[in-house]
């Protein structure tokens, strides 16, 4: 299977109702080739947004432009973009086979195959129809289901075959609504694999919806965090997880040390950040009311003081200790005067635990770098 040209997708200033939902003024850009995760909550307006860009709904106000062509009045058939939903939506009484090829009569005829007798061209579509969707059978690995029909397959062997049906027309741009949500871990993790390498070898355009972080992380170039019908922030797998914009964006992806502040200047290159009464040194500049976040991975525990050259270092007693697999996360709290203590959240791995021998209420020094503290 070859890629077609383009898949540049643009989105400009785009408004929709749906009910009590709405989407107000979102803009977005997908570069040709680039596998694009939209990640958020549940209700966040993400599936809404594919259909959207499918072509099944109507937009109150902005535009679509695909590869510089304005889509947004154009009928879904016309767009060429495919689209797998979360529940395959396989024809029940059909085989895999002729799942697959049901997108290919909805394909115009070339200029050159109108120009054929009508027999020679029948001919040809139906050979080109059968190599077309054998090619996107082998690309799966499911040649040998053909002939089954969708009650005889499993969840990961549905997923596979809705995923051919959208490749077989080599769409400009591939639409993912929750691919892999119905998917037990093992099979979830197998066509993850999949999904990556089925874009390397055609480097189709892909828009991915998900609320699972470590989902968009493993697949995605760019992430776009999508809350309420907004975009709260557009960026790297790694500028979401190290400087999310918003503490929406920043609880979202998992910060557990989440803080309103006050900040000041402290020096060339220095912030200081009033949390109630404790302060904590940032590096950059930042002034007023900011918000501030600390990955818990990179505060680092010991039992007793010494010295280093983290900017940061606080006592306190362990409250809690929650096993998470690899990493165990110690939360901590630090006295602050005249209000609640601070609860600081270390992961650790489970080894480091057993050295450090913490249970809770015990006395521990919690320490941090001011590069590590991300200042909004």
């Amino acid at each position: 299977m070859q890629k077609p040209e383009g898949g540049h997708l643009r989105i400009e200033h785009l408004r929709l109702r749906l009910g009590a939902f709405q989407v107000a003024d979102l803009s977005l850009e997908v570069e040709d080739g680039q596998y694009f995760v939209l990640l958020g909550p549940t209700g966040a307006g993400k599936t809404v947004l594919l259909e959207t860009i499918a072509g099944l709904h109507r937009p109150e106000g902005g535009r679509l432009w695909l590869d510089g062509e304005d889509i947004t009045a154009r009928p879904p058939e016309q767009r060429g973009i495919g689209f797998v939903y979360q529940d395959y939506v396989l024809f029940p009484h059909r085989t895999v086979a002729e799942n697959v090829a049901f997108g290919l009569a909805l394909r115009q005829a070339t200029a050159w195959e109108r120009a054929l007798p009508w027999l020679a061209r029948r001919r040809l579509r139906r050979l080109a129809r059968a190599q077309a969707v054998t090619d996107a059978l082998d690309l799966l690995h499911i040649g040998h289901l053909a002939d089954r029909h969708p009650r005889h397959l499993s969840g990961g062997e549905r997923q596979r075959v809705a995923l051919a049906r959208a490749l077989v027309v080599q769409p400009r741009v591939l639409l993912l609504d929750e691919p892999l949500s119905a998917l037990d871990p093992q099979r979830r993790e197998a066509l993850r694999g999949e999904l990556r390498r089925i874009h390397r070898a055609l480097s189709t355009t892909v828009l991915h919806v998900t609320h699972d972080f470590e989902e968009a992380v493993a697949l995605a170039d760019r992430i776009a965090v999508v809350h309420a019908g907004r975009i709260e922030q557009v960026g790297t797998p790694e500028a979401i997880f190290r400087r999310p914009a918003t503490p929406f964006v920043a609880e979202f992806v998992g910060v557990r040390n989440l803080f309103a502040a006050q900040a000041s200047p402290a020096g060339k290159g220095i912030t200081r950040l009033a949390v109630g009464g404790l302060t904590i040194i940032a590096a950059g500049h930042a002034k007023g009311k900011v918000h501030l976040a600390v990955r818990p991975e990179d505060i680092v525990l010991s039992r007793h003081p010494q010295e280093s050259s983290l900017r940061n270092v606080f006592q306190g007693r362990v409250t809690a200790i929650e096993p998470r697999g690899a990493l165990v996360y110690v939360t901590v709290e630090v006295p602050r005067s005249g209000e609640k203590p601070l609860p600081l959240v270390a992961a650790i791995t489970a080894p480091a635990l057993e050295t450090l021998a913490l249970r809770p209420s015990d006395p521990v020094t919690a320490g941090f770098k001011a590069s590590a503290v991300h200042v909004f």
